[in-house]
This record gives structure tokens, C-alpha cells and sequence, in this order.
């Protein structure tokens, strides 16, 4: 945090590497859950019903209890420190203190409808289907989002002179 508040961020080359490669290491994860998604669902609610409560179409089961407890445990850790990792990055980019708040939690909240919504669909109504669809777009596209700023903001003059951490100067 130094390096950015005190301006040796525009001077600190390998800093800028260090933000740049883990801003594409984002976008390969983007690209990677996008494919993971579209193999199992669809953007249609009917698809996330049937991942999640099975097809007797395709002979598929419905998601265990276990399962799902064993994927929403490693999913909670990882997503939570990518986000919090990416998120600490907007703390930094010369934008209103609003803005940044909503940079800020969005993606949070993004992730917490994203994997929630499948418990609720599995064990509480299939009609939370779309909050799943809803849940995945918005992740995708908050990662995105934060994906493009950093790497702007890498590139961009002004991180230092705009620093103004939660404080809304609107």
C-alpha cells in the first residue's frame, strides 16, 4: 500500500507486473468457471434445476448434501481471498469513494448469491433457479469489471493524488 499512497507506484515497475499478471491470471479464472458453468448449465433456469435437483432424462442424480458442502467449503475460502485480493486493488484507482464502495461489495455480494443460490434451489425451491443465473452473471461480470480497472489503473498517472481510501469525497 505504501508504493501506491506515497506515488512509487508509477515508479515501481515490478509492482505493476505483480498487478498486471495476477489481473490475467483473473481473466484465465473468468474464462475457466465461465466453461465450467455452461458444461454442467445453461443461462436457462430449467438447467440449473436439473444440475441441482438431477434429470431423469439423463439419469443424473440430485446434488448430495456432502457434495455440495465439499465445494461451497473451497469455494468460500478461494473466492473470498480473490475477491478480497482484487477488491484491496480498488482502494487505490482515482474514482469517487462511492464508486469504489460499489467496486467494493458487489463482487462480495456477487459471490455469496452465486453460491448460495444452489443450496436454495437444491434444498428450499427450484424457483431460485434464476437468482443462480443472476448470481453467476453478476460474478463473471463484477470479476471483469475489477479485471479491466487494475489493469487500467496500472497504467493510469494519477493513483496517488486520487488515493482516498473509503472516504467518499463526493
Amino acid at each position: 500500500m505504501r508504493f501506491v499512497v506515497t506515488g512509487e507506484w508509477n515508479r515501481n515497475r515490478l509492482l505493476q507486473v505483480i498487478v498486471v499478471l495476477y489481473a490475467l491470471y483473473v481473466a484465465l479464472l473468468v474464462v475457466t468457471n465461465t466453461l465450467l458453468y455452461f458444461d454442467k448449465m445453461s443461462l436457462a433456469p430449467a438447467s440449473v434445476v436439473a444440475h441441482y435437483l438431477g434429470n431423469e432424462a439423463d439419469f443424473s442424480e440430485p446434488r448430495s448434501y456432502l457434495g455440495m458442502l465439499e465445494l461451497a467449503h473451497f469455494h468460500l475460502f478461494a473466492m473470498g481471498m480473490l475477491i478480497m485480493v482484487l477488491t484491496h486493488l480498488m482502494l487505490f484507482i482515482p474514482v469517487s469513494g462511492s464508486l469504489k464502495a460499489w467496486l467494493i461489495s458487489v463482487p462480495f455480494l456477487a459471490g455469496i448469491v452465486s453460491e448460495g443460490s444452489g443450496w436454495l434451489v437444491r434444498f428450499v425451491s427450484p424457483n431460485f433457479a434464476i437468482m443462480k443465473v443472476g448470481g453467476f452473471l453478476l460474478l463473471q461480470g463484477s470479476l471483469i469489471t475489477l479485471v479491466a480497472i487494475s489493469i487500467w489503473s496500472v497504467f493510469t498517472k494519477h493513483q496517488a493524488e486520487n488515493y482516498t481510501g473509503f472516504v467518499d469525497e463526493d
